[in-house]
Formats: C-alpha cells, sequence, structure tokens
C-alpha cells in the first residue's frame, strides 16, 4: 500500500480560520459567565434572601408551619383563654379557638388562617406556633424540627375584666384598670366586643366583613387604640402643672379665677355646667369638686401652654411608643396655640385627646405617691415546660410629680367622690377618689357627648391598689342625661371593687 506524501499535490487537512477561533472562545467566556452568574445567584438567595423568602407573607409554608400543630395559649390568672382545633379537609391542620372570646378580644386579638394575627396572637406568633427560635433546643435546631409551642402569661385579673365587660354591656365605650404600684393592666375592656372564633379559619368571609361592615366598629380596641377628647378629666394635669409650678401652693389656696371667664382676646366665655356653683376664686379642690371650668382654663393660661405640655407629657401624652406590649396609640397635648386654645386645653377640649390607658395612668400616678410604674399585661412568655422566654417586671418607675403634689392631688380627688360629681363610685370601707369628664363632640358640639371617669381606690387593711379610666362614647341616653357620674363612674365602682376583693 502506498501512502501519497502530503507534498505531491495533496492538500493538508483544514484548519479554523483565526476568526473562527475568536467566535469559540467568545462563546465560551459568555456560557462562563451565564454558570457564574447562576451560581452567583444562587449563593445569594440561599446566604443573602433565605430568611427574607421564609419570612415573606405569601410563602405559603409559613402558614402550613404555624398551623401544623396546637398552638400554644394566652394564660389569664393561670388558664388558658385560647385553645386550638384540629380543621378537616385543610393542609392547615389546626386552628385557633378562643374562651368567652368577646370577654378578652381586647386582650387577645385574634389569629385568623386567612387574616393574620393582631395584638397579643400577633406580637407573640413565632412564640405560639412554635417557630420561636428560643424554643428550639441544639438538635432540633439542626433538624429544623418544630418546636413545642411557649405561651404568654398575663396580668389580667378575671374578676375585674368581667366587672368592667358587664358593666359597660351594650354601651360603646372601653375601660382600663391599673395596678399602680407594680403597673399590671388588670382589666382592658373594649365594646362593643367580637368572638375571634368566628374569624379563625380559612371560610370565615362573611362574618370577617360583617365585622369590617359594623358601624361599630368591633375590632378596634377603643382601650388603647381611640384617643379622644378627655374633657374635665384632664383638669387633673393641670392641677398637678399648677402646683408642680408653685401657681399655687396647695389645693386649698384661692385662685385668681373670675366666673364666668372669658377667653383671652376674645369675647366668647366660658361658663360651668352648674351656674350655681362656687367657682368664682374657687381653690383647686373646690374647682374638681364642682369640676369648674373657669379654674383650670385660667389655670392653662397663666402657666403657658409649654408648662401644661411638659407636665401632661410626663404622664405619658405626646408618647410615640407606649407598648404594653401592644402599642397604643399617641394621646396628644398640641402645640402652636394661641391663649384661646390653650384656655380650651385646660378643660380637655381643644385638640387634647387621650386613650382610655392614658387616662388610666394619670389616678395611678398619683395613687403611686407621684411616680409612673410602666402599665403592661404581660407578666412572661415560657416555652411549653414552663420555663422563662422573656419577663416583664413590675415596679419599673419615673417620677412624674412630687409626694406631696400626689397627696394633695388624692385628697382632693377623695373630695370629688365624698361630695362632689362622682358619688357613684363610692366603695364602703375604701379610700375612693375620681375626677368626672363630659367632653364635647363633633363640631359645636354637635354629637352626643363623651362621658368619662378616671379614679383610684385603696384598701388600707389588705394594702391592694387599683387604677381606673372608663369611657362611655355612646349609650344610648339622651343628651340631658350623659354624665361621667351617671354612665362612666358606676362601670369605674364596679371595677374598683372587683380589684380590692379578696
Amino acid at each position: 500500500m502506498r501512502i501519497a506524501a502530503f507534498g505531491n499535490g495533496a492538500r493538508s487537512p483544514a484548519r479554523p480560520s483565526g476568526g473562527m477561533n475568536r467566535t469559540i472562545r467568545h462563546a465560551s467566556v459568555f456560557c462562563l459567565l451565564l454558570v457564574l452568574a447562576l451560581l452567583l445567584r444562587a449563593t445569594w438567595v440561599q446566604a443573602y434572601q433565605a430568611k427574607a423568602l421564609a419570612d415573606d407573607e405569601h410563602n405559603r409554608r409559613n402558614t402550613i408551619a404555624q398551623y401544623a400543630q396546637p398552638l400554644g395559649d394566652i394564660i389569664v390568672a393561670g388558664n388558658p383563654v385560647t385553645g386550638s382545633k384540629r380543621t378537616v379537609g385543610s393542609d392547615l391542620a389546626y386552628k385557633r379557638t378562643y374562651t368567652q372570646g368577646e370577654l378578652y378580644a381586647a386582650v387577645t386579638g385574634y389569629s385568623s388562617q386567612a387574616y393574620g394575627a393582631t395584638q397579643l396572637e400577633g406580637i407573640y406568633s413565632h412564640v405560639l406556633d412554635g417557630t420561636d427560635d428560643r424554643l428550639k433546643n441544639p438538635m432540633a435546631a439542626l433538624t429544623r424540627k418544630q418546636a413545642a409551642p411557649g405561651n404568654v402569661l398575663t396580668t389580667i385579673d378575671p374578676a375585674v375584666q368581667k366587672a368592667a365587660y358587664q358593666a359597660l354591656g351594650d354601651d360603646k365605650g372601653a375601660a382600663v384598670a391599673i395596678d399602680p404600684k407594680t403597673g399590671r393592666i388588670l382589666g382592658m375592656v373594649s365594646t362593643p366586643s367580637y368572638d375571634p372564633s368566628t374569624i379563625s379559619g380559612t371560610t370565615d368571609g362573611e362574618a370577617w366583613q360583617q365585622l369590617l361592615d359594623d358601624q361599630d366598629k368591633p375590632m378596634v380596641n377603643r382601650a388603647l387604640r381611640q384617643p379622644l377628647a378627655p374633657g374635665s378629666t384632664f383638669k387633673l394635669v393641670v392641677a398637678a402643672a399648677a402646683l408642680e409650678d408653685g401657681l399655687y401652693g396647695s389645693v386649698d389656696e384661692r385662685t385668681a379665677s373670675p366666673n364666668p371667664y372669658t377667653l383671652p382676646g376674645t369675647s366668647t366665655v366660658l361658663r360651668n355646667e352648674n351656674p350655681s356653683a362656687p367657682c368664682e376664686n374657687a381653690t383647686l379642690r373646690t374647682a374638681l369638686q364642682y369640676s369648674c371650668n373657669n379654674v383650670f382654663a385660667k389655670a392653662a393660661v397663666d402657666l403657658g401652654q409649654d408648662k401644661v405640655r411638659a407636665m401632661a407629657e410626663k404622664f405619658g401624652f405626646n408618647a410615640d411608643k407606649l407598648d404594653v406590649p401592644v402599642r397604643a396609640s399617641k394621646s396628644v397635648y398640641p402645640s402652636g396655640m394661641d391663649k384661646p386654645q390653650t384656655a380650651l386645653t385646660g378643660i380637655g377640649q381643644f385638640e387634647v385627646t387621650a386613650t382610655p390607658l392614658q387616662m388610666a395612668m394619670v389616678p395611678a400616678v398619683l395613687a403611686n405617691d407621684g411616680e409612673l410604674a410602666a402599665p403592661h399585661m404581660v407578666s412572661a412568655v415560657t416555652d411549653s415546660k414552663g420555663g422563662t422566654l422573656q419577663e416583664f417586671a413590675d415596679g419599673d418607675t419615673e417620677r412624674v410629680v412630687s409626694q406631696s403634689t400626689a397627696e394633695q392631688l388624692r385628697s382632693a380627688m377623695v373630695t370629688v367622690v365624698e361630695e362632689g360629681t362622682g358619688t357613684n363610685a363610692r366603695i364602703a370601707g375604701a379610700e375612693v377618689g375620681g375626677k368626672t369628664g363630659t367632653a364635647q363632640n363633633g363640631v359645636g358640639n354637635s354629637k352626643t357627648p363623651y362621658a368619662w371617669f378616671t379614679s383610684y381606690a385603696k384598701d388600707a387593711s389588705s394594702g391592694k391598689e387599683v387604677a381606673v379610666a372608663v369611657v362611655v362614647e355612646d349609650s344610648g341616653a339622651a343628651r340631658s342625661e350623659v354624665s361621667g357620674n351617671g354612665l362612666a363612674a358606676p362601670v369605674a365602682q364596679k371595677m374598683m371593687k372587683a380589684a380590692l376583693a379578696d
């Protein structure tokens, strides 16, 4: 066999041209870059975005995990007020149930498979469903096995809670009770209420819509989330400012308060609810007893808005973050006012607003010798075996007014209950002090006024104390029958009596 030589006219094999080499190299580099981009993206997702994706509200796995086992409970006085029920035909194995749901809705909030969770249910959702990292032991953390859920222990006293709920009845309103020494919230009620069990599943759309359409807004927690004009209950703050500033030396010193009082620079005359009350140049004690508008409007002007605001803020007004641990809406003492507007703030009108929680904090300070114990309604968060994950200290206090000012204002508040406008709050054998309020509502007071009562009670024999605020937005009563003593004081009296009982 002869093999032809390339040199005898035979052609050598074709070699890639320089242009083709470049094309192949470019394509290879481009493919390599695509692979690197995919690797970088995968690394980014796994290393940096994993938590964000896991926490995304649209991630169905989160909801499945949340309801994969019976939820932990919210506890009142050692007993759960929540529970769990096995579902049928759903990938969400359990749904939330509530014991006396309407009674405790303002405390628990709701946990719904369709609409999320609010209040304590929302704040502690990861503890209650077992996904909180603090619940996992080292082995569970490695295996990613869901831990047994924890519980939330509240400070609520069931007797106080029940007394408030029953006393408010069909009225639209709210009530809060606080232990002045510890800051523990003993009762928190908002009416009308609702049963969170009715919206806890995935097929409760009709019940949900009915609650949204209800003009009385039962899902609004009026105790924390509905600031209203506090009316004459705010006079306690003005009185505290007058005593602390030295405008008046004591609650029994005569004031310089003409009656009727004309708002500065205007022809508007501010009159008193009781024309025959001895309000001209009245002492602070008498002015609180008869709720004299002229005295406190004049005092606010004499002090000036800055001093009144400073005192209001010591009590908690204008605080952006008041968490108990549910965040309360801001209670407001305004700024940038003229003198007539400042005068109106002295009687809790103009743009002054307060929640029932805030107005319970005022007598709590006075009952606690001038110190504010931070209000809270959770005492501890625990794991399934009762081990403490988080604890909330009682009695974390700040000085608001001097002990002397607190003592004097308590004495004047006792006069209000014993001899003045708050007689419906009396409790036999206990020291009770209070302040009524009737706040204007609507343009030109065109709507039904709000009825307020804020108070404290002490039992010397047991050492028990309580501070309370009640607002009745609407009771269905005629305008002429709306008063703090008539509508709100009886509710406060029942709550205080329950708190002082053995």
